[in-house]
């Protein structure tokens, strides 16, 4: 992806955005419309040429009526303002869908862009007829967008595959990408690999859901030594740390992530308990818990 001057004296943008602002999406709306006026969504949506034969351009009826039926809350042409109704004048400022249908979206725009390559010239309509190459749109259509998401600091990236992504933090991003479980208990690897797989979801409810399953793996986790849990456990933190000093640190840890577990709608589902909303309380916990998963797995399985 190419960048700008200021990214290359001072760095890129942190992306740590996660909601889609009014100016990120009106970007991206102004490159779908600059795509559909070249006639890129030709392949998915032909406007034919009136003598046959040939598409000369995309239809963008047909492109209204696909995203009305496969993007809840757009249709075409795009909106990126709406009326402010506490403005007495009515006045219109900028808008953007929800953020998963924002990102929804992008994939849609992926699955339905080519390049549009000119052929023949037709003199009596005055336009050309086109042939369309969606390996090498698609692959435009990612570097493009994807500057926008970066430029905007959205944690958010589409692939070539077509299929958007979480950016994660690099140290626990470089740690989940291994997905190298081997606990030697498959229920308990398949266990952290479902967590792995839904905490880079763009949802934040299926990130939630990752969260809890973390959970849900470190209590199993502390029974591999034994039977008895609690033993079990002392044994697990035992082979983490011989270091005493150390080892009282991954008690006092331990203890305090069993409590939050129980506190919060994490590990039980009881009216008492507090539901973690906040998408970055969510990040927090799970970076916090997988941590010493991991140390704890490491400790565990080395020969």
């Amino acid at each position: 992806m190419s960048n700008y001057f200021s990214d290359r004296e001072l760095g890129p943008k942190t992306r740590t955005e996660q909601i889609i602002s009014p100016v990120a999406w009106a970007g991206i709306v102004a490159l779908v419309e600059s795509l559909a006026s070249s006639g890129a969504f030709g392949g998915k949506f032909p406007q034919e040429c009136p003598d046959g034969h040939a598409i000369c351009g995309n239809d963008t009826n047909r492109l209204k009526r696909a995203i009305e039926a496969e993007i809840e809350g757009l249709s075409w042409p795009l909106q990126h303002d709406e009326v402010d109704e506490d403005d007495f004048m009515h006045k219109r400022k900028p808008w953007a869908p929800p953020t998963l249908v924002a990102l929804d979206f992008i994939e849609f725009v992926w699955r339905c862009v080519a390049l549009p390559i000119q052929e023949k010239y037709h003199d009596y309509y005055r336009h050309h007829h086109l042939s369309f190459d969606s390996t090498q749109g698609r692959s435009l259509f990612v570097t493009d967008v994807n500057r926008i998401l970066a430029r905007n600091g959205l944690v958010y990236e589409i692939t070539e595959n077509g299929e958007v992504q979480r950016i994660l933090p690099a140290i626990i991003g470089d740690l989940l990408v291994m997905g190298y479980f081997r606990t030697g208990d498959q229920l308990l690897d398949a266990m952290l690999e479902e967590s792995r797989r839904k905490f880079s979801d763009p949802d934040p409810l299926i990130r939630r859901e990752a969260l809890e399953r973390l959970f849900d793996s470190w209590e199993r986790l502390k029974t591999l030594a034994d039977n008895d849990k609690a033993k079990s456990a002392k044994l697990v933190l035992d082979k983490a740390s011989p270091d005493p000093a150390f080892r009282r640190l991954l008690d006092k840890e331990a203890f305090e992530l069993r409590e939050i577990g129980n506190g919060y709608l994490l590990r039980h589902h009881e009216r008492a308990q507090t539901p973690v909303i906040d998408t970055d309380h969510v990040d927090y916990l799970f970076h916090r818990l997988y941590a010493l998963v991991d140390l704890v797995i490491r400790k565990n399985t080395r020969r």
